[in-house]
């Protein structure tokens, strides 16, 4: 069935602008699933009585945020919706979860030795001691996401087989450890081949990133990850408050 779409004409907003948070709102809603032809360019302006440039370029909108996809011989095509997480003390697994997103995991890497400099730094521990260190792919409906590196207090850290079938946190809190403060930061890079390759993107395609290191009930850092996301497929969410 054609969209339905009102397009008011006598509004300030622009029709393009409009036209776009009409087709982004039937994506989030479920109206569009992913996979899901989109109507033609051409046909969606004389429907609407739209130009084909405000047409074209409320469609490149949606394009540009990863909510539709253009394919030679296809049309276009609605993708998968962008993960939107909060940026609050949570973990990746457990939001994923709460969105109806279907997380998995695959354990990529698993060590356990002495930190680097790094690791010992933000963990606040000796050089000596052992720490175990992690990398993931976690994906979303079975569409990679995110490549995680973790560092853990060997002492604390899961076994293997958990960190595939529950998040980190989770397993964390089975153990009585319990994440109450975290220090974060959030940047940017370009992808290199090895996460390109993991990630399904091209090599040197932008990529979110974040730092963490999380402490316990008793101020004590238990964990520090460095992630890094696909900027086509997720964002982080943030409200500002005037004070």
């Amino acid at each position: 069935m054609p969209l339905t779409v009102e397009i008011d004409r006598s509004s300030p907003v622009p029709l393009y602008f409009q036209l776009a948070q009409a087709i982004e709102s039937a994506i989030r809603d479920g109206e569009l699933a992913p996979g899901d032809r989109f109507e033609n360019e051409l046909a969606l302006a004389k429907r609407l009585a739209l130009s084909r440039p405000t047409t074209r370029r409320a469609i490149q909108e949606l394009v540009d945020k990863g909510l539709l996809v253009r394919k030679r011989g296809v049309g276009t095509q609605v993708v998968q919706n962008p993960v939107h997480r909060r940026v609050e003390l949570t973990s990746l697994f457990d939001d994923l979860a709460r969105a109806g997103q279907q997380p998995s995991t695959q354990l990529l890497d698993y060590r356990v030795g002495p930190p680097d400099e790094e690791v010992a730094r933000e963990l606040s521990i000796a050089a000596d001691c052992e720490v175990v260190s992690i990398q993931r792919l976690r994906c979303a409906n079975g569409e990679p996401l995110a490549v995680m590196v973790n560092h853990l207090p060997a002492e604390i850290a899961p076994a293997p087989d958990e960190l595939e079938s529950s998040g980190l946190y989770q397993s964390l809190r089975a153990r009585g450890v319990h994440i109450r403060l975290a220090r974060q930061r959030i940047g940017a890079k370009a992808a290199t081949r090895a996460e390109a390759r993991l990630l399904d993107e091209k090599p040197n395609a932008p990529l979110l990133t974040m730092a963490r290191t999380a402490f316990d009930d008793s101020g004590t850092a238990v964990e520090f990850g460095t992630h890094c996301y696909r900027a086509s497929r997720y964002y982080f969410d943030t409200t500002l408050v005037d004070r």
